[in-house]
């Protein structure tokens, strides 16, 4: 019956892979979640059905074990009034409802397997949804950690090595950059230092020179 593979898919349902294979695992497991309590509430609707056609089957095969046991009697209680006619519509109606005793002791069993297979798959199912309950937060918080995980690899993988490599240089020419700029100034003001001490000196030289040519124009 359909229910029963419907059943039967959903148990042999592997949650890991669902949530593997899934766009959205956590509404994927929350979709597994709520299609096996629909199906388990089916599956246990259809075997109190079940059972309850198995009852009135029973009922209907011990009503015809019965009708055919006093037809036979009432068959033997013609033949000891000597009645063959009587006698002989009675043993074929209990050969009726011998027939129909068959028919529905076959059914029985066959009612019976039913309700076996069902309860079997309610069992099943029961077990399947609270494996499901239970791992549905493991398997939850598992692919939340996967995906944290993956953001953060294709975030590195993003950043190669070339580009590190490259923000690095174009760091330490900047370090440099200014580096050799702060030199430069340094070296301008230096640069000026020295000037105003070689213009001393000049000047210094100057007046000794001009100090001793004026000593030698006195003395001269």
């Amino acid at each position: 019956m359909a229910l029963l593979e419907r059943v039967s898919t959903l148990i042999r349902a592997n949650l890991n892979d669902l949530v593997d294979k899934a766009e959205d695992p956590e509404k994927m497991i929350k979709q597994v979640i709520l299609d096996m309590q629909n199906q388990l509430l089916q599956v246990k609707t259809q075997v109190a059905i079940s059972i309850a056609d198995l009852h009135v089957l029973e009922k209907k095969l011990a009503e015809n074990e019965e009708n055919e046991r006093l037809y036979m009697k009432r068959a033997e209680m013609a033949v000891d009034k000597k009645d063959d006619t009587l006698a002989r519509a009675a043993v074929e109606r209990s050969m009726s409802y011998k027939s129909m005793t068959d028919g529905f002791r076959q059914q029985v069993e066959d009612q019976k397997t039913q309700v076996e297979n069902l309860k079997q798959a309610l069992l099943k199912l029961q077990q399947k949804l609270a494996e499901a309950q239970s791992k549905s937060d493991v398997l939850i918080a598992q692919h939340r950690r996967s995906r944290a995980l993956g953001k953060a690899t294709d975030a590195g993988s993003n950043i190669s090595s070339d580009s590190n490599a490259a923000a690095f240089d174009r760091m330490k020419r900047k370090v440099q950059h200014t580096e050799a700029a702060t030199q430069a100034k340094a070296d301008l003001v230096a640069d000026d230092v020295d000037e105003k001490f070689a213009a001393m000196e000049k000047q210094e030289e100057i007046d000794r020179l001009l100090n001793e040519l004026k000593s030698k124009r006195k003395v001269g």
